[in-house]
């Protein structure tokens, strides 16, 4: 079969051929149909100082996939012909965040498509997962929809515990995350979805996502802005997915008191608040963070969001390539100018 792997500490993949693997006990063997490209995926393509902290070699890349079971392992859980959805979060089930039904925060987790405790990734034509790491599908979703239940989990995850029903909401960072963060608080009955970047073709796809107001951060003052909108209550609920430090650090002076904050784009620099006492502590606010999906609670809720037509995700889907095509794949990565980008193993 056809795989990408990565062997040597250097940037790229290699394109090759490789024996198709057996399940063994609890694996079931998947037949690839679609694996997306994530963000966190430039830093393993480049092999950067961040991919040597969460990726081991050697290892097939491609942590968001979906596929069909076409062989089971003897103490499998799934049977053959189930459609399949990876939760790269490979979980011990042992740790006590495991036994608390967290196992979206596992001590001792490893991550499918990393090299962690798994040398499989969806960036080949067969893969090989755990029963316990594969949600089954239960409706008629495309390959497409099914690929970025993954993404939209960690969207969900994070809209689901700011409590968004009959509240503003303010979207910071409008990549694939972002944008899914957008229909599912409108799902989820937020009264009025503000978007905000500093790209406009990013804003372009907030808009078709479901966003009522856009603010171009490049152009635009986003504090006077949101004063603005909010006469000058400020905004009730925020997700910030840009990762960016600067955005981490003033938007708390956007948040209205007794508002709520949940943190999922991850920050490269520290983080400094200004003006602490009234911006954060007598504001009496909520800050939370996510990390993933919850297993499998999400899951279940974003296949239903889909099927039900309530998220529309296809305007976040910008490319589609062959497999053997990765390099012009990551080549769209690079230049900012995609959005969720599919590799097809099969093509």
């Amino acid at each position: 079969m056809k795989s990408l792997l990565k062997t040597e500490e250097v940037e790229s993949y290699i394109f090759t051929d490789v024996d198709v693997p057996e399940a063994q006990n609890d694996e079931v063997l998947i037949l690839v149909d679609k694996v997306a490209i994530c963000g966190s995926d430039y830093n393993l393509y480049k092999w950067n100082s961040v991919a040597k902290v969460i990726a081991d070699i050697p290892f097939t890349p491609g942590h968001e996939a979906t596929g069909t079971v076409v062989k089971a392992g003897p103490t499998a859980t799934i049977s053959t012909g189930q459609r399949v959805a990876v939760e790269n979060h490979y979980f011990c089930g042992d740790c006590f965040q495991c036994k608390t039904d967290r196992g979206d925060i596992c001590s001792n987790m490893g991550q499918y498509g990393h090299g962690k405790k798994t040398r499989h990734g969806g960036c080949s034509q067969y893969s090989i997962v755990p029963s316990k790491y594969c949600y089954q599908l239960t409706t008629d979703i495309s390959s497409e929809q099914a690929v970025v239940l993954e993404p939209m989990g960690v969207a969900h995850n994070a809209i689901e515990q700011l409590d968004v029903s009959g509240e503003d909401v303010l979207i910071i960072g409008c990549g694939p995350v972002g944008c899914l963060a957008i229909s599912i608080a409108k799902a989820l009955g937020a009264i009025r979805v503000v978007a905000t970047d500093i790209e406009a073709n990013r804003l372009e796809i907030a808009t078709k996502m479901g966003a009522d107001i856009v603010i171009n951060g490049q152009t635009e003052n986003l504090f006077e802005t949101v004063t603005k909108i909010t006469d000058g209550a400020g905004i009730a609920r925020i997700c910030e997915v840009s990762g960016a430090s600067k955005m981490v650090n003033t938007l708390f002076t956007l948040l209205r008191k007794g508002g709520q904050v949940v943190l999922v784009g991850l920050p490269k620099d520290p983080i400094h608040i200004e003006d602490p006492l009234p911006n954060v502590l007598f504001k009496s606010l909520t800050l939370k963070t996510v990390h993933g999906r919850r297993i499998f609670h999400t899951w279940k809720e974003c296949e239903r969001l889909l099927a039900e037509n309530l998220v529309d995700a296809s305007p976040i889907i910008s490319h589609t390539f062959p497999l053997s095509k990765f390099e012009d794949a990551f080549k769209v990565l690079f230049s900012g100018e995609g959005c969720k980008i599919l590799l097809d193993p099969q093509t």
